[in-house]
């Protein structure tokens, strides 16, 4: 079978364009991890390229599938120039890196947490993982392999991803859209949440 992280990488300059930069990271014990930039107009997008050259399997299997379960890359959408959004990288790979690392299978309405600020004084310490199919497409691989997919990140303040907790996912997305609330602000404030 080919390796898919080619295939990856294509699909992503197809949907985003050419990456104007790419960082790279590695765990101990776990496969490279990339974080590649694309910069379109004032919005700059950050991609993994790693998370999936393996399958995400569930934590409590006695063995994990080396071939078949979940793959999935993390896409994290900014408004360019207001902060310093490209220290974003190393918790992007430490996200992306959590498959491996913990155990975890990362899905959508899932919440991700770094414990730290995503970049210098950013409010937010986690993720919400949303839907994938909007920016970049799935990949289909070779069966029996399960198709890439690029899982969007939305920043989360404390508050609302102890909100996220009690309420859900739906309700939080339901929250920011009721409010007009730019994700893409790298420095916006919590949304009411009474």
């Amino acid at each position: 079978m080919a390796d898919v992280l080619p295939l990856v990488e294509a699909r992503l300059r197809t949907a985003l364009g050419e990456p104007d930069a790419r960082a790279a990271v590695t765990f101990l014990g776990t496969d490279r991890i990339e974080v590649l930039r694309f910069t379109d107009g004032d919005i700059v997008r950050y991609a993994t390229l790693g998370m999936s050259s393996q399958p995400m399997s569930d934590p409590t299997a006695a063995l994990a599938d080396p071939v078949q379960g979940p793959r999935a890359e993390l896409v994290l959408s900014v408004r360019a120039g207001r902060e310093d959004t490209d220290k974003v990288l190393r918790p992007l790979a430490v996200l992306a890196a959590s498959p491996q690392v913990e155990g975890v299978v990362v899905a959508p309405g899932a919440s991700l947490d770094v414990g730290e600020p995503l970049w210098p004084g950013a409010p937010f310490t986690s993720v919400l993982v949303a839907e994938p199919g909007g920016l970049v497409e799935d990949l289909e691989l070779d069966p029996p392999r399960d198709p890439v997919r690029f899982l969007p990140l939305l920043p989360m303040t404390p508050n609302e991803a102890a909100w996220k907790r009690v309420q859900g996912a739906s309700a939080l997305q339901e929250r920011w859209l009721t409010h007009g609330t730019d994700l893409r602000d790298p420095a916006r404030g919590s949304v009411p949440l009474t």
